[in-house]
């Protein structure tokens, strides 16, 4: 039965880290996608920076996964 609940924690720790990350990521692509050297870029007809595109692409996946974790709980 403990070990249950340490498993049950653990899993909500890593939902939560994911979660966290996540929201980090998106933060960080955002700021990278709206930086002056990427509005350049998409001025002269670029498609901006791909580094902000993929860290907002990865942390809008690693927050769904972490909501998806929190939310199923301890659920097998």
């Amino acid at each position: 039965m403990a070990t249950n609940i340490r498993v049950m924690t653990m899993k909500k720790a890593i939902s939560a880290g994911l979660l966290i990350g996540g929201i980090i990521l998106l933060y960080f692509g955002y700021d990278e996608y709206q930086s002056f050297q990427s509005e350049v870029d998409q001025f002269l007809g670029g498609s901006g920076s791909q580094q902000g595109i993929w860290m907002m692409a990865g942390g809008g996946a690693a927050a769904i996964a972490g909501i998806v974790g929190l939310l199923k709980g301890g659920k097998s």
